[in-house]
This record gives structure tokens, C-alpha cells and sequence, in this order.
């Protein structure tokens, strides 16, 4: 078994100006708001979530993006309702959100 139940990793990439990347998309904001709210849920430590910033990830034209492992689900997001609503079902309720996953 897995240390965590759900790791999520955030592409926080930045790259040079006119670039695609994540990071000029919210990216790192947005991880803050997914790691403070799991936290507020009691879904933070050991046998649960765990939230965390990747570098790229490699898919910064599908952007922003992150991954929950070990599900290998991918997802992309705008706002904090998309991260609210992959932390309720995904990660709470073990349904993929179909209209986010890439």
C-alpha cells in the first residue's frame, strides 16, 4: 500500500515570456488553494492526500494541469471551483471529474 491514498502534483512550470506553461495559467495559486482546502477537509497526511508542486510535466499546452496518482488521472482546470470539484469527487468520492480529465 501506498504511503498516500492520493498524491496530486500541480505543473508549476514556468517558462519564458510568450511560452505556454502552467504557471502563467494560476498554476501555483491554485496549488496553494488545493493544499490549504485538503487540509481544512482532513484530508491531509499519512493514508490520505497529499498536495504538491511538480515541475513541467510536460503537457503545458493542455494547461494548467495536474495529475492524482495512483489513479493516473489527468486533469486541467481554471478556477477554484474546477480544484474544488476534483478534491469533492475524485479525491473524496473516488468518481473522475470526465469534464476536466485530459
Amino acid at each position: 500500500m501506498s504511503y498516500f491514498q492520493h498524491h496530486v502534483f500541480f505543473c508549476c512550470n514556468q517558462r519564458a515570456e510568450g511560452e505556454t506553461c502552467c504557471n502563467a495559467q494560476g498554476a501555483s495559486e491554485l496549488q496553494a488553494y488545493a493544499k490549504d482546502r485538503v487540509a481544512a477537509l482532513g484530508l491531509k497526511g499519512k493514508g490520505k492526500v497529499r498536495i504538491n508542486k511538480a515541475g513541467c510535466l510536460d503537457r503545458c499546452d493542455e494547461g494548467p494541469v495536474l495529475v492524482v496518482y495512483p489513479d493516473n488521472v489527468w486533469y486541467t482546470f481554471v478556477d477554484k471551483s474546477d480544484v474544488d470539484e476534483i478534491i469533492t469527487e475524485h479525491l473524496q468520492n473516488g468518481r473522475i471529474v470526465e469534464r476536466l480529465k485530459i
